[in-house]
Parts: C-alpha cells; sequence; structure tokens
C-alpha cells in the first residue's frame, strides 16, 4: 500500500472461524456451511455450497451474501482469504459487500475472471438492478489456491479500492458518494467460495 493510504487504523471485527460463525447472518442459510477444525485442518472457514439459492433480491444482485452481525462502518478496511472451489468460466467470482443499507441499496465488488458490464467490475445496487460504476479490463486470475483480498473504503473523498494479491497497486478504484456507513459481507453472485482470516480495521 502506498504511503498516502496509510492512515490509523482501528480493528473492530475479526473471525477465523475456528470458533463458529455466530457473528455472521447468511441470508440464505442454506447455501452456506461452517468448516471447523479438525483431523489434519487446524483451520476453521465458512463456503458456500451450491450455485443456486433460495435467496430473491428485490433486484437483480448476487444470491449468496453474508453479511457481519452488528457492525456497520464508513472508512474502513476489509482484508480475507478466500479460495474459489469451482471454475465456471469468465463470471467465476466472489463478491465484496459494503455501504449495505437493505436489500436494494447497497456497494459490492464482483471479482469477476474476465470482466464485462457485469463481472470484475465495483457494482451499486440501487432501488434497480445492479449497475457497474468502473470499466475495468483487468483478468482477475482465479485458480484453485487461496488468494488474498483487501477493500478499502474512504467515506470522505468517496474513494474505494479493492486490491488482489498484490497490495501495492489497486485491482480497480472508483469514486462514488451516493451511500454512507453501512454493514460489510463477504459471498458470490452465483459461484462457489470458500472464506477465511477477515479482518475489518475502521480507518480513523
Amino acid at each position: 500500500m502506498s504511503a498516502e493510504d496509510a492512515r490509523p487504523a482501528k480493528v473492530v471485527f475479526q473471525d477465523d472461524f475456528e470458533s463458529g460463525d455466530d457473528k455472521w447472518e447468511y441470508l440464505d442459510p442454506k447455501t452456506w456451511k461452517l468448516n471447523t477444525p479438525s483431523g489434519e485442518s487446524k483451520n476453521g472457514s465458512i463456503e458456500i455450497t451450491d450455485r443456486k439459492s433460495e435467496y430473491t433480491p428485490p433486484t437483480r444482485s448476487p444470491g449468496h451474501v453474508a453479511l457481519v452481525k452488528d457492525l456497520e462502518v464508513g472508512s474502513f478496511e476489509i482484508q480475507f482469504r478466500v479460495r474459489s472451489t469451482l471454475d465456471t468460466g469468465n463470471h467465476r467470482d466472489c463478491c465484496v459487500f459494503f455501504g449495505y443499507q437493505d436489500s436494494a441499496h447497497f456497494y459490492y465488488v464482483h471479482l469477476g475472471a474476465k470482466p464485462d458490464p457485469h463481472s470484475g467490475q465495483i457494482m451499486i445496487v440501487n432501488d434497480a438492478p445492479r449497475l457497474a460504476l468502473t470499466t475495468n479490463e483487468k483478468l482477475t486470475p482465479w485458480d484453485n489456491d487461496w488468494h488474498n483480498v483487501l477493500l478499502r473504503r474512504d467515506i470522505e473523498s468517496g474513494k474505494i479500492e479493492i486490491y488482489f494479491d498484490d497490495m501495492e497497486t489497486p485491482h480497480m478504484s472508483v469514486v462514488d458518494k451516493t451511500f454512507g456507513a453501512g454493514r460489510v459481507g463477504l459471498g458470490s453472485f452465483d459461484d462457489l467460495n470458500e472464506f477465511d482470516d477477515v479482518v475489518i480495521r475502521k480507518l480513523q
């Protein structure tokens, strides 16, 4: 991260899923499972288990959403590890939700494998089907391994940045001030992912 992005930060949430998943609200609990540490695995995680979801958002937007309970943030950053568990082609993705007001008003980053107006963009859902705020052309290099993701938002300037493995250069960025502070979450539009080691910091 560049020096100009360095700001005092306070950890306000963290979860490695080794003590359960009680800190999360799943909009469709049937499509998520908790992986508990056992045998050779010493790590807990949460995982999306089905591409289809019974959750039906009011406008076209992601179907797999896990929101952190009892937390709203303005300027913040979230960092986590994610593993895509099924190659679904150009729209293979994971999503990061933020500024979440309700099911019809929020931002999300769609880390799609191949960008187009509906994939690989920073999106807004504002009482209408999701709309890209960016015109990103970078591929997201998914494979079967774990990857590191960081999203940073400055609510005063409206700057939003997402990093994928490379923590020095943003994978995508945009400026938007439509929504203020809101909830934060992880998930996917309709793909399969495993998540671990989530840390949220409030930027001072």
